[in-house]
């Protein structure tokens, strides 16, 4: 009986009271609980047995495109290796990584190319590279951008499968590889390494890491001017959350609730505005940044320069341009009639605006809506319903090789990108 010992007498009652709320009985440690790092390493291969099937299909999209470029440099006598590293924006990278700031070149007509207009990020790691690595500048200016790429991808892919599931990220990541000037993803460029901090970025605002997402909007801030669409869609999120939540919820504290996110809003624009200071100083004004950029021809304009250019070609290619940039719009309608969480929304909009309303070089207008990957979101939808693996893999490949016979074409010519 309970209670009662073998000796016949009763056993003293051992009463267990309540535990006062501010105390908590110890947890026994679990049995072959691993150390910290190693429950560090198994969240990492989590993460990346995650992310494993976007990451390759990303990488299977851009296997054909290099392939296919490989086979037309060598039918062409070209260097393919130096066609993706040696020319154009790559060589102003490397030059900075080598001797730092201060070279400028002068042009036929006397127009001035000061090379402060290119931001300090990618050559910083160009040269971190090379200099832990036996790689040269160009090799690591490649490295850096295929590394930067499979992140980006990783990123897109892990948007994309928060947003609509993980199949749903796959395909957007292998869109993203698809893009029609998707060759500069293999190039010594800084495409890759913005929409990596970029994606990521977004994630990190998905998941209320608003600090994270400050961080590397810092980054991205000196990787490219258009961090500035990054900046705008932490400010008008963070702005709408406040304002909503003001109207529905107990006002006191608010601002201290949100802390975290103030902080992350107000770190976003560091990097580029410490950029500008840096050209500012150097250059002893301050508006040097912004007189840089118009000596390459890199100013806002409002999208006259697009609409001059329009009206300066032969019909059909007028005709032609507006129906692509109709399709950008009906992508933009898409993305809105979707409703795409906030911050998505409004980077990817911001991105296409950036790109259409400066007065810079028209050829790179598409490269440099490349990061913008929720326009191709739509378009991952619309494959998934299919229904069809094997349709959405012939659609996929069709498009990739498509997109690497217009990379071929593109890079064996003689303009840039």
């Amino acid at each position: 009986m309970p209670g009662i010992r073998r000796d016949g007498r009763r056993a003293p009652v051992v009463i267990i009271g309540r535990m006062p709320d501010n105390q908590t009985l110890p947890r026994p440690a679990a049995a072959g609980a691993p150390p910290r790092a190693a429950g560090v390493r198994l969240r990492a291969r989590a993460a990346l047995t995650a992310a494993a099937p976007a990451l390759a299909a990303y990488a299977a999209v851009r296997a054909v495109g290099l392939l296919v470029f490989q086979g037309a440099a060598s039918a062409a006598g070209k260097d393919a290796w130096h066609l993706l590293g040696g020319r154009w924006d790559s060589v102003w990278y490397q030059r900075i990584a080598e001797n730092g700031y201060g070279y400028t070149a002068t042009l036929p007509d006397g127009t001035l190319h000061p090379d402060l207009a290119f931001f300090p990020l990618l050559p910083a790691l160009e040269r971190s590279l090379a200099a832990a690595t036996p790689l040269t500048l160009q090799g690591a200016g490649i490295a850096v951008a295929w590394l930067a790429g499979l992140f980006a991808a990783w990123g897109i892919g892990a948007v994309g499968a928060r947003l609509h599931g993980r199949r749903a990220g796959v395909v957007l990541a292998a869109l993203w590889g698809a893009y029609p000037t998707a060759f500069v993803q293999s190039m010594a460029y800084t495409e890759t390494l913005f929409t990596a901090l970029a994606a990521w970025a977004l994630y990190a605002v998905l998941r209320d890491r608003w600090i994270v997402a400050g961080a590397l909007s810092v980054l991205a801030g000196l990787t490219r001017p258009s961090a500035a669409a990054l900046v705008a869609a932490l400010t008008v999120t963070a702005a709408v959350t406040l304002v909503r939540e003001y109207r529905s919820g107990p006002r006191p504290g608010l601002l201290r609730r949100r802390a975290r996110m103030l902080i992350g809003v107000c770190l976003a624009p560091v990097g580029w505005l410490a950029y500008v200071v840096f050209v500012a100083v150097r250059q002893g004004g301050p508006f040097a940044y912004f007189e840089v950029q118009a000596e390459w021809g890199n100013s806002i304009d409002g999208g006259r320069a697009l609409a001059a250019f329009i009206a300066g070609l032969p019909l059909p290619a007028a005709l032609g341009l507006c129906a692509v940039l109709g399709l950008l719009g009906w992508l933009v309608v898409l993305c809105v009639r979707q409703r795409q969480p906030l911050p998505v929304l409004v980077y990817g909009i911001a991105i296409v605006v950036i790109s259409l309303i400066g007065s810079g070089y028209f050829g790179s207008r598409p490269r440099l809506m490349m990061p913008a990957f929720p326009l191709l979101i739509p378009p991952a939808l619309a494959l998934l319903r299919l229904r069809s693996t094997a349709r959405t893999v012939g659609v996929l490949t069709v498009l990739a090789l498509a997109s690497a016979g217009y990379g071929a074409w593109t890079l064996l010519g003689p303009g840039p990108p």
